[in-house]
């Protein structure tokens, strides 16, 4: 088994990573790592809806889509993360096997006198509440599994960034579930950090895996993930533009009275825009509903487009910035 101290931060780094050993390797793999602070979206998630869109721009936290499923998750440097992939070598397709996966992590927290438990589909829990949320995928005759450690992480960061209005889309995407949460690091007898933590689970596992040995990224392999980084994980189209369509409704009170936009969107591209409202206005909104039509639902795609409009005859007494709060 290869073995991985992965020092890297950057979120799109880390999932091209995987998505890279995954599909270029044969041999077993065991990863660790952390994100600078991100939202990991699952693989059928709408984007949008599982952010707290005004705390993650006004923070300049990363929101970037795995190819696994399953629910959103925060990531910071309080939070390890860890990989196994595997080849399946029996007849058929591999199996999803979340119990095998997470078994060693259970046994090193146990061994610390934590209570850990696996409970639900795929946590981890203590004391009943999640620490450890994991997902898995086969690609060929291979199974990726990853999951999260919350030990040290921020946790009301994680709060405020994935706390959404539900009421502003309907969509048939998969909705996280979110549970009570804990860190690792407050149920220790011991204070630890997380960088011992994680050498202890790399230590853990290297001596459970007796043909276990540490590998370090080649200039090969830098290359084909910074490549799959640059072309699929810092996309818009990959990270929002793969959402399942959805409508979008908001209505914020102005200074100019109450707004209400009802968009449509697909693939993340406004197909229709509708505005309300009992706001004043010189000049008909339907100009700019035409002017949204087929735009990203992003901030700076829709920031470009009000530009082109003088919007104080559209808007009286409305500021853009008032504008843009109602369209996100």
């Amino acid at each position: 088994m290869l073995c991985i101290d992965n020092q890297y931060t950057k979120p799109q780094f880390n999932l091209a990573a995987e998505e890279y050993l995954l599909k270029n390797f044969q041999e077993n793999i065991f990863m660790l790592w952390r994100n600078e602070p991100s939202i990991i979206i699952g693989k059928h998630q709408n984007a949008l809806a599982e952010i707290n869109f005004d705390y993650v721009k006004d923070n300049g936290i990363n929101v970037v889509r795995r190819m696994t499923g399953g629910g959103a998750v925060f990531h910071d440097l309080g939070n390890l993360n860890f990989t196994f992939i595997e080849t399946h070598y029996g007849e058929g397709k591999p199996s999803m096997d979340f119990r095998k996966f997470t078994q060693p992590i259970l046994d090193i927290l146990q061994s610390l006198g934590i209570d850990a438990r696996f409970e639900g589909r795929n946590d981890l829990t203590i004391e009943g509440k999640k620490f450890s949320g994991n997902a898995e995928c086969i690609h060929k005759n291979r199974v990726l599994h990853h999951g999260t450690l919350l030990f040290s992480a921020q946790l009301p960061d994680l709060s405020a960034a994935l706390k959404v209005d539900p009421a502003k889309f309907n969509d048939k995407s998969v909705k996280s579930v979110r549970s009570r949460v804990t860190n690792i690091s407050e149920h220790l007898s011991h204070p630890l950090d997380v960088t011992s933590f994680k050498n202890l689970v790399l230590n853990h596992i290297m001596e459970m895996y007796e043909e276990a040995r540490l590998y370090h990224f080649t200039e090969e392999d830098l290359k084909g993930i910074n490549h799959l980084k640059a072309t699929k994980y810092d996309t818009y189209e990959w990270n929002f533009g793969q959402s399942p369509a959805y409508n979008f409704r908001k209505v914020v009170k102005t200074s100019g009275g109450f707004v209400e936009f009802d968009l449509l969107v697909d693939r993340g591209l406004i197909q229709s825009a509708r505005i309300f409202g009992d706001f004043f206005s010189l000049s008909d909104t339907d100009e700019i509903e035409a002017a949204l039509q087929g735009v990203p639902h992003t901030s700076e795609s829709v920031s470009a487009i009000l530009d082109n409009f003088d919007l104080g005859l559209y808007f009286n007494n409305i500021s853009k910035e008032e504008l843009l709060n109602a369209i996100f």
